[in-house]
């Protein structure tokens, strides 16, 4: 800007539309010209400008204007200098938007949107027809909208009466815009989401009684009865102390209401579903076959059943449980009938694969998350136990008709808490098993098909003009089928696909295995003679890829996995396995992922075992598995963690895995593959697998520090540490206690983390001088987490000089940061900030953003408790943005903590309570319960600093029982939290 007043262009019919003046007033007193700020001059000329964009294009008189800039006391030269600032302000913005009239001044011509202030009202008036209309959710956008306007406090810094008066309207005025915002919230049940703002926002309006009565509401609704009784006790108080008022009525009929557990306040009080545009209506049944035949009974018998469900009277939720072997047909005819019926169950399907007959059934927490979700419930509005999540589920699906088909149950104990429970919604079941202990359920015992229906099913998939000449022959083929449908399916599909096939030569190639059907009722090896047929059928290579690839555990196999088993370029991998899914020996789970039923694994397996020579090639397939597991996860590791000497010590790898770009690239692959991973990683604890095996976990360890796989982690990592035991091999034993270790202390339990790193060291002491750094390293922040701060320096000073031995400078910054913690537990702040700037600066030095994070998470420690807030905020902002953008929870919940903590100690107690609340909610289910001690300590002291001692005391009492609970020492901290306000 050279200081030259920019006046915008004439516009003139035919020529570009020039750019449009804007103005904001919710904040700052700012004008542009599109994008181009524009001066606005000296305060009492913004004031000018702010008093003639409030008056909405009406003109205000000179002496209106100069009571509006100065009040009672205007200069002499008051007119004089009010039109020297008219003036400036034309120039700047245009003779025909700034318009003299009448001995006044007005602005005019502005476009549609220009005024911020005009837009937040179009938005709010908007927002309440939407409310009124029962659109909560675009009305609760709407409102966000509208508050997003406001930047900081509306006519910042702008002199005189009239500014100081709209000032206070217009922050009055988005309190209430917020007030409804919140009420909506809580009306569709985002009341968990509520409770970290209405806490902040209570702190900076204490005598705002709505806010008060939100707060108490969501809490409520959060389970936490005794905070919300609290915050009205905190009212009561306040409001005697400051006006000597009582809280008006309605916060004393919520406190009522809230003692007498009134049914009314657990559920919102408008209801959460939205109007049909917005209602989530999953449709998740599977595709129904073109090729349904027969079953004509069991279709009607069904149908009828669900019917009953759907109809006007019904008054129960109808069960039915189809029980048969393997191959029957029992998927096949649930998901037919369910087709049929989802006329009478317009609020939606909702299907599982249980995986009943394999080793790892889905676990009913696991399906009901996956349900809730899929009705729209919010991850943060999930609960954690399966109690609480069945409840949920029922309680969501009442009042709607839906049908739920649950495929493959492995028993009853698995379906019950997955059942609707509510009239109107019915539930189809499939179960190898019959399911006479489901209360209830109208069972059904499905066969294997008439000779006639077996007929017809083979003759739609072969084609009629070749079962018309042979129709013997083809009643030898379904014969020897046993008329078990798959069975029937396999056989036609490998017929359909060989033209120079006559059916007499398929009947042929069957041999004996007809009357050995023929004389199997049940069980797998009914299913095994079925399949047997369809697998003599495939090619050389089909056969091959079929065997192998049933060796891996795991729910289901990725095109890149796939093809390090086979040994084969992608693109012929996948070219196999496509032609596997049309012969339905293979299912595809999604695009480029593929699994098996349960049973043809079973089956697959047996083949390899049987068929496959050399014998010493199964274990080759699941050698160069595991190879592109753990050359893939160190990969993923490197990205994460450049120049961590750990890639350097890992087992070597024969098949190469994949090479990601980037880390958000490789942290999709890490997490996508979690499961796959950790199921060929516990399988393969043997020979010449186990030290591989260790390794892959190692480079995997992400997974147990977000917290999401933390359980299956733990899982394999005991597996693998006993089979290095049984092994005598005390390389991997000492690996696998390292990575025992990092799980038993990113979930809370240290001491048995100190003990298997203790024992890890012991191992590694003499031969692995790698694993016995990081088992000294982990020591020593145990020790600290148990106070055992001169056993903790020793470790951590043994294992930053072990670092520099081997030139881990990664590992090294790791133990500073971590030496850091201990310097600055003993009161040695400064030298505590001067170790957590060396670990941070070697991360920075070599790339390091994720391990770059923790060191700003220890320095901003540091920096908190040696007084330097305004940098510890930086540091442990830029820490928590990082953990977010890696999806390391655990992390992102300790670093809102330690914001807390610096919040409360640079005087910001409600800011404090927000983020210690946020803590909570992100470290639900993870990170242990001495670390939810600590946050509710915190938040405890955030909340006393703003008045609500109630809910303080509350937050105590719960961390107090934490600690006593855990045996820790920081009970006595919390005791003397509470007595003094116990002797108050």
């Amino acid at each position: 800007m050279d200081g030259v007043p920019r006046v915008p262009k004439q516009w003139h019919p035919g020529s570009e539309e020039p750019a449009a003046l804007r103005f904001s007033v919710l904040g700052p007193v700012r004008a542009w010209l599109g994008e181009d700020p524009l001066p606005a001059g000296s305060p009492q000329q913004r004031a000018l400008l702010a008093a003639l964009l409030l008056r909405d294009g009406r003109t205000a008189t000179a002496s209106e204007l100069i009571d509006a800039l100065w009040g009672d006391e205007p200069p002499s030269q008051a007119l004089a200098a009010l039109r020297t600032y008219a003036s400036r302000l034309r120039k700047t913005l245009g003779a025909e938007v700034l318009v003299s009239e009448s001995g006044g001044y007005a602005i005019r011509s502005l476009r549609e949107g220009a005024l911020d202030h005009v837009r937040a009202q179009e938005l709010a008036a908007d927002a309440e027809k939407a409310r009124g209309s029962g659109d909560l959710s675009r009305a609760r956008d709407l409102l966000r909208d509208a508050l997003a306007l406001w930047d900081g406090e509306p006519l910042a810094s702008i002199p005189g009466p009239y500014a100081e008066t709209q000032r206070a309207r217009l922050e009055e005025w988005r309190l209430q815009l917020l007030e409804s915002r919140l009420d909506m919230d809580l009306e569709q049940g985002y009341h968990a989401e509520a409770v970290s703002e209405l806490t902040a926002l209570t702190a900076a309006h204490p005598l705002r009684e709505r806010l008060r009565e939100l707060l108490m509401l969501a809490l409520y609704r959060s389970g936490r009865q005794a905070e919300a009784l609290a915050v009205y006790a905190d009212t009561r108080r306040l409001l005697a102390d400051e006006l000597g008022v009582d809280p008006r009525q309605g916060l004393k009929e919520l406190q009522q209401r809230i003692l007498q557990a009134d049914p009314g306040l657990a559920e919102p009080s408008a209801p959460k579903a939205e109007p049909a545009p917005v209602l989530v209506r999953p449709a998740q049944l599977p595709a129904t076959v073109t090729d349904f035949t027969g079953r004509t009974s069991f279709v009607q018998e069904l149908s009828d059943v669900l019917a009953s469900a759907s109809s006007e009277d019904g008054r129960v939720m109808a069960v039915s449980a189809l029980a048969g072997i393997g191959g029957v047909g029992k998927t096949t005819l649930a998901v037919h009938v369910a087709h049929q019926s989802r006329g009478a169950f317009p609020d939606g399907q909702l299907y599982v694969d249980l995986q009943g007959a394999g080793s790892r059934a889905a676990e009913p927490e696991t399906v009901l998350g996956a349900f809730l979700r899929a009705l729209g419930t919010a991850d943060s509005a999930i609960p954690d136990s399966l109690e609480e999540r069945s409840a949920l589920y029922r309680s969501v699906l009442d009042g709607r008709r839906v049908l739920v088909l649950l495929d493959n149950a492995r028993d009853a104990a698995q379906v019950r808490p997955l059942l609707p429970g509510t009239e109107g919604c019915a539930a189809l079941v499939t179960s190898r098993i019959r399911m006479v202990d489901l209360a209830g359920a109208h069972l059904v015992d499905l066969d294997v098909m008439s000779p006639e229906e077996a007929l017809q099913l083979f003759t739609k998939i072969v084609g009629q003009e070749r079962v018309a000449s042979e129709r013997e022959a083809a009643l030898d083929v379904v014969a020897a089928c046993g008329f078990l449908p798959l069975a029937i399916r396999i056989a036609a599909s490998r017929l359909a696909a060989r033209r120079t096939w006559t059916v007499s030569v398929l009947a042929a190639k069957l041999g004996d295995e007809r009357r050995r059907l023929d004389e199997l009722q049940a069980g797998d090896l009914a299913v095994k003679a079925t399949f047997e047929l369809g697998y003599g059928q495939l090619e050389p290579a089909q056969a091959r890829a079929f065997r192998l690839l049933g060796l891996a555990d795991g729910p289901d196999i990725s095109l890149a996995a796939a093809a390090a088993v086979l040994d084969l370029p992608a693109e012929a991998t996948e070219d196999l396995l496509e032609s596997l899914v049309d012969t339905s020996l293979l299912e595809s789970a999604a695009p480029g992922r593929y699994r098996y039923h349960d049973l043809v694994r079973l089956y697959a397996r047996s083949c390899a075992e049987r068929d496959e020579q050399p014998p010493s090639e199964r274990a080759a397939a699941l050698s160069r598995l595991l190879d592109f597991y753990l050359s893939t996860a160190a990969g993923v590791y490197a990205i994460e963690r450049p120049g961590d000497r750990l890639v350097d010590h890992l087992e070597p790898t024969a098949y190469q895995g994949l090479v990601f770009e980037d880390r958000h690239r490789a942290q999709d692959w890490l997490y996508s593959e979690a499961i796959s991973l950790l199921a060929c990683v516990r399988q393969s604890t043997r020979g010449g697998f186990l030290r591989r095996s260790v390794d892959a976990l190692w480079a995997s360890v992400d997974l147990a520090e977000s917290g999401t796989n933390s359980k299956a982690y733990e899982g394999v990592a005991s597996a693998l540490r006993e089979a290095a035991q049984e092994a005598d091999d005390a390389h991997a034993e000492a690996r696998a206690l390292v990575t025992l270790a990092y799980v038993h202390y990113y979930t809370g339990r240290f001491a048995p983390a100190r003990e298997a790193a203790a024992q890890a060291l012991e191992l590694a002491a003499e031969t692995d001088h790698l694993t016995s750094c990081w088992a000294s390293n982990t020591l020593g922040v145990i020790a600290l987490y148990q106070n055992q701060y001169d056993d903790g320096e020793a470790h951590l000073t043994r294992a930053i000089e072990s670092f520099r031995a081997c030139h881990d400078r990664a590992g090294e910054a790791s133990a500073l940061c971590n030496l850091s913690r201990i310097h600055l537990a003993t009161g040695r702040t400064g030298s505590a900030v001067s170790l957590a700037q060396q670990g941070t600066d070697t991360y920075d030095d070599m790339g390091h953003a994720l391990k770059g994070a923790n060191g700003r998470y220890a320095l901003g420690l540091a920096l908190t408790q040696s007084g330097r807030l305004s940098e510890a905020t930086a540091r442990l902002g830029e820490a928590l943005a990082v953990f977010r953008d890696s999806r390391q929870r655990l992390w992102e919940g300790m670093s809102l903590f330690r914001l807390a903590e610096a919040d409360l100690a640079a005087q910001r107690p409600a800011q404090a309570a927000a983020n210690a609340e946020t803590a909570l909610t992100v470290l639900r289910g993870i990170g242990g319960e001495w670390r939810r001690g600590n946050v509710l300590i915190v938040l405890g002291q955030a909340l006393n600093a703003i008045g609500h001692s109630g809910r303080a005391q509350v937050c105590w009492r719960e961390s107090l029982d934490i600690f006593q609970t855990l045996g820790a020492p920081e009970a006595a901290t919390v005791r003397a939290l509470l007595n003094p306000l116990a002797v108050a």
